[in-house]
């Protein structure tokens, strides 16, 4: 059994990472999996399998509970602060299921509410939850401030969930939720679309000399030389437990000798790729480096292994117009990229598209679409939860420098 697993981030209302909810299902298209199964299957390949540490990091994770694994204490075989407690919408509060949330609640366990529609019978599992999720595409603001209402006298903490756009995480901010699950934050903030400023003009231009297959090692080494803080970030990172390095690199000289142009190459792509997103949401950043990496080990296992790199950028740059607050159209007319590029970049079309298109499938859960896409690239379904937790790993272990 083939098995899709990805994460989606939840934010809080300072737009700073809070935890990760899992998503989880079956690839072999036969049929919806069981709650049981799924759940089993998801904290198998997590925690028994991969750890918790490579797809979560440091925060928790979210993971849907079915009634039948409430009842059995399943949680509890799990640390009570990587995991919280998601009680699925239609789990009865019945005195059993009472029972099992008061003991995960007593061994320090968060539980949360998935899709919460308010129900008079439902309070006694509200006062034993901590978090409340409410599905924002389905309750008007006033059916939100209705439930509010009748959920004052309890200490829950709200979640907004599929808040796709910023004006819909402002809206949920103004209306007292403190959690927030959805892509808001990696698309542009339209009432904040303007000229480039300078500052991201010069690192455009710094972006496009990295870009161009004609830079060489020396001139490479002329950029980080200039800059004190690019020096400071790669002697930091080539030094790090990352490399397993017994002696020290002292010189810019040495550590881009030792890391090979590819290597410095990517290195220069991501902290300028940081400082240009420097006023976003830490979780852009990562999520841009998490696609590229996909979309690289994507590009070795089909049929693309001589463009590796440029399909990295392809995947880096997918959320350069997020990250600057302008149309993707202004942001790649200043970068050197195929015709290729741009089609995929710009429209979703073209030979590479298939590259974005599986991997915003995967963040989705949209695990047909991500099927299709796959196929047309030519790689087995079979490997893409490797893949993919390969790219987290990737990623968590450069955003420690």
């Amino acid at each position: 059994m083939d098995v899709f697993i990805a994460r989606q981030p939840i934010l809080n209302e300072h737009r700073r990472l809070f935890a990760y909810e899992l998503l989880y299902r079956g690839m072999d298209n036969e049929g919806e999996w069981s709650g049981e199964r799924a759940t089993a299957s998801l904290l198998s390949a997590t925690f028994l399998t991969e750890g918790i540490e490579v797809i979560g990091g440091s925060k928790p994770c979210f993971i849907n509970f079915t009634e039948a694994l409430l009842l059995q204490n399943v949680p509890a075989t799990f640390p009570s602060n990587k995991v919280i407690v998601e009680v699925l919408e239609n789990t009865a509060p019945t005195p059993e299921i009472l029972k099992a949330c008061q003991g995960l609640r007593a061994a320090g366990y968060t539980i949360a509410l998935d899709d919460f529609v308010y129900d008079l019978a439902l309070e006694p599992l509200v006062a034993l939850a901590d978090i409340i999720k409410i599905d924002f595409r389905i309750l008007s603001e006033a059916e939100i401030l209705k439930t509010q209402r009748r959920l004052a006298r309890f200490p829950v903490k709200l979640l907004a969930e599929k808040v796709e756009t910023y004006e819909e995480f402002h809206l949920a901010a103004r209306l007292g939720f403190k959690y927030f699950q959805g892509y808001f934050f990696s698309r542009p903030e339209t009432f904040r679309i303007q000229e480039l400023e300078a500052l991201k003009t010069s690192l455009i231009a710094l972006l496009a000399e990295v870009s161009k297959k004609s830079t060489t090692l020396d001139r490479l080494e002329h950029i980080i030389g200039r800059d004190v803080s690019l020096s400071y970030k790669l002697l930091k990172y080539i030094n790090s437990s990352y490399f397993y390095r017994i002696t020290t690199i002292e010189s810019v000289r040495h550590a881009i000798v030792y890391l090979g142009e590819k290597e410095i190459r990517r290195f220069l792509l991501l902290v300028i790729i940081s400082e240009i997103a420097t006023d976003k949401p830490g979780e852009l950043i990562r999520l841009a480096v998490s696609r590229g990496r996909f979309c690289e080990l994507l590009a070795q296992e089909g049929g693309y292994a001589t463009m590796t790199e440029e399909i990295f950028l392809l995947g880096l740059f997918s959320l350069l117009d997020a990250m600057l607050d302008v149309p993707m159209q202004t942001v790649i007319n200043q970068l050197p990229l195929s015709t290729m590029m741009k089609a995929a970049l710009l429209d979703l079309t073209g030979p590479l598209a298939p590259f974005l298109q599986a991997i915003v499938a995967i963040e989705q859960g949209n695990v047909e679409a991500c099927i299709v896409a796959l196929d047309e690239l030519g790689v087995d379904g079979g490997r893409v939860r490797r893949l993919y937790l390969d790219a987290i790993a990737f990623t968590e272990a450069l955003m420690q420098f």
